[in-house]
């Protein structure tokens, strides 16, 4: 057989069926486009699984692709053999509706025959036990003899679905030879028979009554796994062991000096990391940001993973990012977006391996202080407080506090994981909702309201005619709504439009022959009836009454450009940023608005200049909005956006401004985008990991915003005693004059604090013979505090030193352990976090330094005192 590479062979696979007129496809990305069913693309055909369903047209009837793919179903497993991987690539070739069996089973004889030159003799195939057609096809084209072909049931040689397609397959494997194991034909549980490649005969529908109806054009899905057949090229017992992956397990080598093939243990580390560097940077090259949730939790988790096996093998630096760029180098050669997204990738991958740095060292600190107090309690449990303050205090993910303790035969509570969790998210919850109006209008789209969806006129005008069907008084249905009372209207048609996507509710006014009832909000429940919320103005209604719907414009005009606004900054932040860039949540008021997006660190203020210059540059061009209505999957393949998560129905509104945005969306817009006027970036934060938010205005509101800073300037010239033109140079002698000022005042804190240092000296006491000074030294923040304890520690040269000190009823500490003592049981982290909690605190560090705070400034004295019965009882 021929001795091809990993980027050989999937050249010479994907050039063989192109000679099988096939068309050749990129590799889609990882992240599932329009299917929600998946959170990662894990087989070569789920990214055309809407072509065998025919719920999409394929580009050509015969398509051939080398899919990336991820499956984490076993993520622990990935490393403690040689077996498992979460990323790998999948060779395949498919017919929708074109070929069948006899081109499948033929093609895939002659390019493993042929152009792998595999020795004919080494293979063997099975097929479904009830397949003739492929049996024969085996057996009398092929050539191949009966008692290589092997019958197989349902759980072997059959694939399908619950309902839709379904059908058989055949398997072709290698006989790897006796030395493997002592199988005679593949099916059984040995390793000598490898399968290399899969043939799937999709010729069913399997429908709800488990019948299965011939397909009238049936398809073909095949699947070869490149490292696998790789290996058997390159005669590697596993994928470990291939020449490109090699060279990963060579560079992690190079950077922790350990042999790999050494020692089992650090193996596993070396695995670990070889396998989850090729996910996490495919992972960011399809844009996969590190967060709590989702796909994000999946990128989060193996960059933490691998850095915690990195400390394992003994790598104290930050390492991912020269082992990243090492595969984009490597499989830039097919994969071209690594190459053209690398900076983004590394930066992806940098800033989550940093993030974890920080916390690591003390999480694994905290956590083996746990495991400690456990052992000493002959408990085999962490608690799930504890296990959840490790997650929500220093970044550790549930299943690597799983994975440390699994090595020390120690479970989790994960029940109380989540029941602390939860916990948190309704704090969380409270907290959102703190201040809000309680009342029943703010629960309306959660009424259960009987009727038809209202029918909404408010896109053409704001103002229209309709009938009132219901009033609503204190969730209740009544038949009349008197002067001054507070209500709910419900009727046929309205041109108010109702909170949505994002886009506030509409006020104004309904109006009658002798009533005018005040809309201070418009909600609309999930069956599409517009709640109109507000009080009678004057005079009195009644069901069956006429009206006219009169939209506050001046409002609906601001929330239109607002909201137009918001396409325009999603389309720059991509043009800018990148296309990982997706919309997390907005919120659009006639005042401003908020945009959440996706995107894996703080953006410059040289970027959002830029941002803000592209989205002003869409206004000043005045392109005009094109808003029309079609299919969802129509409007998916046109290539129109919509957040992943909200639901749509099966016609969509589309809302274009050509060539700059295609979205989906509900909401109300501008006629041409110079309507909007000017926009303005007020703030750039982040919100939760790998989410940030755009704050903004536009029109009227940015004008107001320039009166508003103007007038603060007049105030500061005042208080400056400056001018327009010095104002600058004024507010900067200000600070650095401040800034000397106070460099001044903390020099002069540290020279009275060293200036009694001899005094200090001498107000050790010895505690079985170690020498521990504990003292109060009021008047100094944490730093200085800490440099005093290290100059006392080494004075003294061999000591235990607690400094405490208490400002503005606060209070904070300091210990500090000389290293030789550390071996004696004593440990700076556990004596001041017994300290602290004398005043009501808490805290902790490192063996030999650190830090902790408190809420009694009366109880510092008593808890400075304890200091030695504290280093009394470790010893």
């Amino acid at each position: 057989m021929r001795k091809l590479g990993l980027h050989e062979v999937r050249k010479e696979f994907l050039d063989f069926f192109a000679s099988k007129g096939h068309l050749v496809h990129d590799s889609y990305s990882l992240v599932p486009v329009n299917d929600k069913s998946l959170l990662l693309i894990g087989a070569g055909m789920a990214p055309l699984k809407k072509y065998f369903t025919g719920e999409l047209v394929p580009p050509k009837t015969r398509m051939s692709t080398c899919q990336k793919c991820m499956r984490t179903g076993d993520l622990e497993n990935v490393g403690v053999t040689a077996r498992h991987a979460t990323f790998f690539e999948m060779l395949g070739n498919f017919s929708f509706g074109d070929y069948f069996k006899r081109e499948a089973i033929h093609w895939a004889w002659e390019f493993l025959t042929e152009r792998l030159e595999i020795e004919k003799d080494l293979l063997w195939v099975t097929v479904y036990l009830d397949d003739d057609e492929a049996f024969d096809i085996w057996e009398k084209e092929i050539g191949l003899p009966k008692e290589r072909i092997i019958r197989l049931g349902k759980e072997d040689n059959f694939w399908e679905l619950e309902v839709g397609p379904s059908g058989p397959c055949s398997e072709i494997y290698i006989d790897r030879g006796p030395e493997y194991g002592d199988d005679t034909k593949p099916g059984g549980e040995g390793d000598r028979f490898l399968e290399v490649w899969n043939l799937v005969f999709t010729q069913f529908d399997k429908d709800e009554n488990g019948n299965y109806n011939p397909l009238a054009h049936p398809n073909i899905d095949t699947g070869m796994g490149l490292e696998r057949i790789t290996a058997v090229l390159e005669g590697a017992d596993n994928i470990f062991e291939i020449a490109a992956i090699q060279d990963i397990i060579k560079e992690i080598e190079k950077i922790s000096a350990y042999k790999y093939g050494t020692d089992e243990e650090k193996d596993m580390s070396v695995r670990v990391i070889t396998d989850h560097i090729r996910a996490m940077t495919f992972l960011a090259s399809d844009m996969v940001i590190p967060s709590n949730e989702g796909r994000g939790y999946v990128m989060r988790r193996i960059i933490r993973r691998a850095a915690r096996h990195g400390k394992l093998l003994g790598i104290d630096d930050l390492f991912l990012t020269d082992l990243a760029q090492l595969v984009i180098d490597s499989w830039s050669v097919s994969y071209r977006e690594l190459k053209e997204k690398e900076d983004k990738i590394l930066s992806v991958i940098k800033t989550e391996e940093e993030k974890f740095a920080e916390t690591l060292d003390k999480g694994i600190e905290i956590l083996a202080s746990y495991i400690d107090d456990l052992k000493k309690s002959k408990k085999t449990t962490l608690a799930g407080a504890d296990a959840f303050k490790l997650y929500d205090t220093y970044g550790f993910p549930l299943d690597l506090t799983k994975e440390i303790l699994v090595e020390k035969n120690i479970s989790v509570d994960e029940e109380g994981f989540k029941a602390e969790m939860e916990k948190q998210r309704q704090m969380a919850r409270s907290a959102s909702h703190a201040g809000e109006n309680v009342g029943w209008s703010a629960q309306s789209s959660d009424l259960k309201i009987q009727g038809d969806e209202t029918k909404f006129s408010g896109y053409d005008s704001t103002k229209g005619a309709g009938k009132i069907l219901k009033i609503l008084k204190d969730k209740n249905e009544v038949e009349t709504l008197d002067q001054g009372d507070q209500g709910a209207l419900i009727l046929d048609s309205s041109s108010f439009y109702p909170e949505g996507g994002g886009q506030v509710g509409d006020t104004g006014q309904i109006l009658g022959d002798d009533f005018v009832f005040e809309v201070e909000d418009t909600k609309k429940t999930k069956d599409g009836i517009i709640i109109h919320l507000g009080h009678l103005e004057s005079g009195s209604l009644k069901v069956n009454d006429q009206v006219s719907t009169c939209v506050n414009q001046a409002r609906r005009r601001a929330i239109a450009r607002n909201h137009s606004a918001t396409h325009l900054l999603n389309a720059a932040l991509k043009k800018v940023l990148g296309d990982h860039v997706n919309q997390a949540g907005s919120e659009v008021t006639d005042h401003s608005f908020r945009f959440d997006f996706s995107h894996y660190e703080a953006v410059s203020k040289d970027k959002l200049n830029e941002i803000e210059d592209l989205v002003n540059k869409y206004i000043y061009e005045e392109i005009h909005s094109d808003i029309y209505e079609k299919p969802i999957s129509q409007a998916y393949e046109e290539g129109a956006v919509g957040i992943f998560e909200d639901k749509y129905k099966d016609q969509v509104r589309i809302v274009s401004f050509p060539n700059v945005s295609k979205e989906l969306c509900g909401g109300t817009h501008v006629e041409k985008t110079s309507d909007i006027g000017i926009f303005k970036i007020l703030s750039e934060a982040g919100i939760a990991s790998g989410v940030r938010r755009i704050e903004a205005t536009t029109g009227e509101n940015v004008y107001k915003l320039l009166k508003n800073l103007e007038g603060r300037e007049e105030i500061l010239i005042d208080t400056l005693k400056a001018n327009k033109g010095n104002l600058l140079e004024k507010a900067q002698a200000l600070v650095e004059e401040n800034k000397n000022i106070s460099k001044d005042l903390e020099n002069l804190k540290k020279e009275n604090a060293r200036a009694g240092i001899d005094d200090l000296l001498k107000t050790y006491k010895e505690v079985s013979e170690i020498k521990v000074l504990s003292a109060r030294i009021d008047g100094q923040d944490v730093n200085s505090l800490r440099e005093l304890a290290d100059e006392l520690r080494d004075k003294l040269g061999s000591a235990v030193v607690v400094l405490g000190t208490a400002s503005e009823g606060k209070v904070n500490f300091v210990a500090t352990v000389s290293k030789d003592l550390i071996d004696k049981g004593l440990n700076a982290g556990k004596i001041v976090k017994e300290v602290a909690a004398i005043t009501k605190g808490g805290g902790g560090g490192r063996p030999d330094m650190a830090t902790a705070g408190g809420k009694d400034p009366e109880k510092l004295d008593e808890a400075l005192d304890f200091v030695y019965h504290i280093v009394e009882n470790l010893l």
